[in-house]
């Protein structure tokens, strides 16, 4: 069974076998098996999704996190020094920062109230708001961040139509939805990202594969030295931009 979820695969008698055991009597066995019948995804049904090796809870309506953020949390978590300060914006229920865990000083952040009731649960040890993008983190952290990682919405807003009806119909849609060209999270995240990293601090930003090399432009226009990371395992991409240090001026011969 885990191995199957780790595989981002559940057939039909392993997803009955998790209902199974999630129920206390018959009655709530047959009403979660009709949220399921509906649509509804089974994380959100059972309250958790296997991420990382760990259960993280989610409650209905808030975006359930996908497989191929493992490795953007696996980058972030490799790129957060001890001690360091780490940022995860776009949070929901916050699967990067709880992977992350208690080695930083730990900062989540999400729009939604619901995602972030769950987001403090998953990363305890962090400090969890609720605000737009980087404006609820504590002014103190301009210039000192050594991560922000995010898995900000990306996907055009045509496109939402063609997804399955899992997320379409079930996740909202703020948590899809990435404007006319699926970066319009990227634009804001990357221009602001060089006030609050600290010099060699990184911004790691999932994207997909057609979008990365935009996404990565978005962070060199910002003034950030970007790169690509991909997973082809887990179908993951990962656009990375470094703040450079500054150049020391010589001085001139006299």
């Amino acid at each position: 069974m885990d191995e199957l979820r780790a595989a981002g695969c559940v057939f039909a008698e392993d997803e009955a076998a998790l209902l199974a055991d999630a129920a206390r009597s018959a009655a709530e066995l047959r009403a979660l098996l009709a949220r399921r019948v509906v649509g509804e995804p089974l994380e959100t049904i059972l309250g958790w999704v296997d991420f990382g090796g760990r259960r993280l809870v989610v409650r209905p309506r808030v975006f359930v996190p996908r497989r191929r953020t493992e490795f953007l949390a696996e980058l972030a978590r490799t790129a957060t020094p001890d001690g360091g300060v780490f940022v995860e914006l776009c949070c929901g229920v916050a699967p990067v920062a709880a992977l992350v865990g208690g080695r930083a000083q730990v900062f989540a952040a999400d729009i939604d109230p619901v995602a972030t009731a769950c987001a403090g649960v998953n990363a305890p040890t962090a400090t969890v708001a609720t605000g737009d993008l980087y404006a609820p983190l504590p002014a103190t952290l301009r210039g000192a961040v050594d991560v922000i990682a995010a898995n900000a919405p990306y996907v055009p807003t045509a496109a939402i139509a063609l997804m399955p009806p899992e997320a379409r119909e079930h996740e909202p849609h703020a948590t899809l939805d990435g404007g006319a060209d699926g970066l319009d999270l990227h634009r804001l995240i990357a221009a602001a990202a060089p006030a609050w990293l600290r010099p060699s601090g990184r911004l790691f930003i999932e994207t997909s594969d057609d979008q990365a090399d935009r996404t990565a432009a978005l962070m060199a226009a910002a003034g950030l030295t970007a790169h690509i990371e991909r997973d082809p395992d887990r179908d993951a991409t990962v656009a990375v931009g470094l703040r450079r240090r500054p150049t020391l001026a010589h001085p001139r011969a006299t």
